[in-house]
């Protein structure tokens, strides 16, 4: 009798906050990540919400905040809790990608997400002269500033799909070893 022992099937959710300047693509990649379509996007003034399954057991909510200079003064609001994040960028938009550099600094240095694993979306691969992952990592200084967590540079386009599998999955096995490693500190700390 094997049933007695089973565990209970529990939907674990993890939370992935999604930030990048405005125009690197981000709606756009929540609504690919669960239509599987292309939708036209309006600029997101405030956040989008969507909870998507990955697996059988597993419900990640996404925050999509807004990426316009004034919407970034309140990226911090969304740090607390979060179990992953997911930041992207325009590789396409060489003007831009120093501005994206300073604020994903900015974030990494928040104390509430201090070892909160990193999925960078080097987006628009489509794009004529869009920088590739290796050096969307060396332009970010990734290894330098994710050296406290787990992080992942995933090449991708929205509007075609193209990495978007890939990156789900890798947000949710980062996200699900954090939640795990959490649980674990907290009942020691108890």
């Amino acid at each position: 009798m094997g049933l007695l022992n089973a565990k209970p099937c529990r939907v674990k959710r993890a939370s992935i906050l999604m930030l990048g300047l405005d125009s690197a693509g981000k709606s756009t990649l929540l609504y690919k990540f669960r239509y599987e379509d292309a939708f036209l996007t309006m600029p997101t003034i405030g956040f989008n919400v969507d909870m998507i399954e990955v697996g059988k057991n597993l419900t990640l909510t996404f925050w999509d905040v807004g990426g316009q200079k004034k919407m970034r003064e309140l990226w911090g609001n969304f740090l607390e809790d979060t179990d992953g994040l997911l930041y992207v960028v325009d590789s396409s938009d060489k003007r831009r990608l120093e501005e994206s550099r300073r604020e994903f600094e900015l974030i990494l240095k928040n104390e509430s997400i201090k070892n909160v694993p990193v999925v960078v979306l080097a987006n628009k691969q489509d794009l004529p002269g869009a920088l590739n992952a290796e050096e969307i990592t060396r332009r970010f200084k990734m290894k330098k500033h994710c050296s406290d967590r787990n992080w992942y540079v995933q090449p991708c386009c929205a509007t075609t799909g193209e990495g978007l599998a890939e990156a789900l999955q890798r947000v949710a096995t980062f996200a699900k070893q954090y939640r795990k490693a959490k649980e674990t500190f907290t009942t020691l700390k108890e």
